[in-house]
């Protein structure tokens, strides 16, 4: 819960994904009844139907938390290199970590309010290597629990933050490059389904069907060209979500 920074405990969050799902279930199962009763089929099976879709539900809830995990960790690796390169040119300048991290968590980005974050837990009383530890328990993306790693870690050996940071930075902008790299041969590769399934195989299609119907005299009615351009308003719908789906978020 504190992950996708829900405003929930575990239990406050179980209890009432459950009741949602008890209702919802309740709900779909109560239109079943009309349906079997029209049907000739037997009550009886709304109940199944009910657990069924309980269990759907439930899932469908936990699954929620899951995503919006997800969505945190793109959005925040898409600035954690920026947010670890401020913080960098900050120490370079001979500011303290701990006015560096200020000034950083006065940024705009979600990366930035995860660093803001670290600062309200320090000025509660918690010292910078506990707010840096917390910090990297419950954070989305493992490119920013790496960078407080290395600055806990140093913090810990007493040696130079800057060092450790800096190497750090270095690893991800290569894992970042390599990323895009594997991006692009994907992008290679999808494009030409994209232009078979949905360029070249629909023209074809079209033309096709117009020289064969033409030839037997099939007649084309409207229903047809509305169900043809739906499909391909899907079909073009599901390529785009797609490609923004394995679009990697990084801002180098």
């Amino acid at each position: 819960m504190r992950i996708a920074h829900l405003p929930y405990t575990p239990r406050q969050f179980i209890k009432s994904k459950l009741k949602l799902s008890v209702l919802y279930s309740f709900l779909f199962s109560f239109l079943l009844l009309f349906v079997f009763q029209k049907a000739g089929l037997s009550l009886i099976l709304a109940l199944p139907a009910f657990i069924i879709v309980f269990v759907l539900f439930f899932e469908y809830f936990i699954l929620s938390v899951k995503a919006k995990i997800r969505k945190r960790e793109r959005e925040v690796n898409k600035e954690v290199l920026f947010v670890g390169r401020y913080l960098l040119v900050k120490l370079y300048s001979g500011r303290p970590l701990l006015n560096a991290l200020i000034e950083t968590a006065e940024g705009r980005g979600i990366a930035s309010k995860y660093i803001k974050e670290i600062v309200d837990d320090i000025g509660t009383g918690n010292t910078i290597e506990d707010a840096l530890n917390s910090a990297m328990i419950y954070s989305p993306s493992d490119k920013l629990r790496s960078i407080l790693f290395h600055i806990n870690n140093a913090l810990q050996l007493g040696i130079d933050v800057t060092k450790p940071l800096e190497s750090v930075l270095e690893e991800i902008t290569k894992e970042e490059e390599l990323e895009i790299k594997k991006y692009g041969k994907k992008l290679n590769t999808l494009v030409i389904f994209y232009m078979l399934g949905a360029v070249i195989l629909p023209s074809l299609g079209v033309a096709l069907f117009i020289i064969i119907s033409s030839l037997v005299n099939l007649s084309i009615g409207w229903n047809d060209l509305l169900i043809f351009t739906l499909f391909l308003v899907v079909l073009q719908f599901l390529f785009i979500t797609f490609f923004r789906s394995i679009r990697p978020m990084v801002n180098l």
